[in-house]
């Protein structure tokens, strides 16, 4: 199992977690949501917390409750500015379909 990081993740994940003055890295997840099933979730991780494993890209860590682990396994983090936008992308192999606005998706191992 892995979840990986691009260079452009890790540091402004990094440079958040300096602003913020506390943390030790991302905390990665899904919920039930949207048209197609599930959604990401995306928050600061100040722990680790029974049940969850790291993943580490350049010093930089990803903190995954190993349930979510079969919807993410594979997935690489990136980061991207375009224009006056920037935001998480998520090249995640496990996605079968997606919704038309793009919120949530739907994994082979999806119930």
């Amino acid at each position: 199992m892995t979840i990986t990081l691009t260079e452009s993740a890790a540091q402004q994940i990094h440079q958040s977690l300096t602003k913020r003055g506390k943390g030790i890295g991302l905390r990665f997840g899904t919920k039930t949501s949207g048209c197609s099933g599930l959604a990401y979730v995306v928050d600061y991780a100040d722990d680790v917390r029974e049940g969850e494993v790291t993943f580490e890209t350049g010093g930089t860590l990803v903190v995954v409750h190993q349930d979510h682990l079969p919807f993410l396994n594979g997935t690489v983090i990136d980061y991207q500015r375009t224009g006056l936008n920037a935001s998480f992308k998520f090249n995640n192999p496990n996605v079968t379909d997606s919704c038309g606005c793009g919120e949530s998706f739907t994994t082979r191992t999806a119930a």
